[in-house]
């Protein structure tokens, strides 16, 4: 049985879509928490970073829109990093406690794989309509079990060099020399990422798996 060729969306096209999800769920969140930290101090940066992402998931859920899974990522991690900060006062404590989390994200996406449910196809999926004779492609499988193993490995070297910095540097100094370094692996990945996933689907074979 065939069906009929897919064709990716242009790559404005994701972008315009991706952009603004990334935007409201992940580097908003943290731009109010930097913002706030020089104004209102370090209590008020965690009142007004968890006061962002709930307000934008009680926006989502009074429209009756989707929550993409990236949101509910930030939510759950702002949560308790709010709830440890208030508990510490301790701007360490608060910092090193997502990196921990992130290692066990990493986890998770390793366990993922071993499960035959790679989490890269569920948040790519947020993002990207992708029939479903496309997503039981062997081809499509193996490329998403591997992106997955990909960023792993990225967030756990993500992790790795933010615990380095946060015990070698300065509190103040920290948050923009972990952005500046986190930005570029993160970066480096995405890039890749985009390229492989275009390159396979260049070549996925139209005809259903057997």
């Amino acid at each position: 049985m065939s069906h009929p060729p897919f064709a990716l969306p242009r790559a404005t096209a994701m972008l315009r879509q991706a952009v603004p999800r990334l935007l409201e769920g992940v580097v908003a969140p943290l731009a109010v928490f930097y913002a706030a930290l020089y104004v209102l101090g370090f209590t008020g940066a965690l009142i007004a970073a968890a006061s962002w992402v709930y307000g934008s998931v009680g926006y989502r859920l009074i429209r009756r829109m989707p929550i993409p899974g990236t949101m509910v990522v930030a939510t759950i991690a702002i949560t308790f990093r709010t709830l440890l900060g208030l508990w510490t006062n301790n701007a360490v404590a608060y910092f090193i406690q997502p990196e921990l989390g992130t290692i066990c994200i990493s986890v998770i996406f390793l366990a993922s794989v071993r499960l035959r449910r790679p989490l890269v196809q569920k948040l790519t999926l947020d993002y990207i309509h992708l029939p479903a004779f496309v997503l039981r492609h062997e081809r499509m499988r193996r490329f998403f079990a591997r992106i997955t193993l990909l960023w792993a490995f990225v967030l756990l070297a993500n992790s790795t060099v933010s615990i380095w910095l946060l015990v070698h540097q300065s509190i103040a100094a920290y948050p923009i020399t972990r952005a500046l370094i986190v930005a570029v692996i993160t970066g480096l990945a995405f890039l890749g990422s985009v390229w492989a996933f275009r390159r396979v689907l260049s070549r996925l074979h139209v005809e259903a798996p057997a």
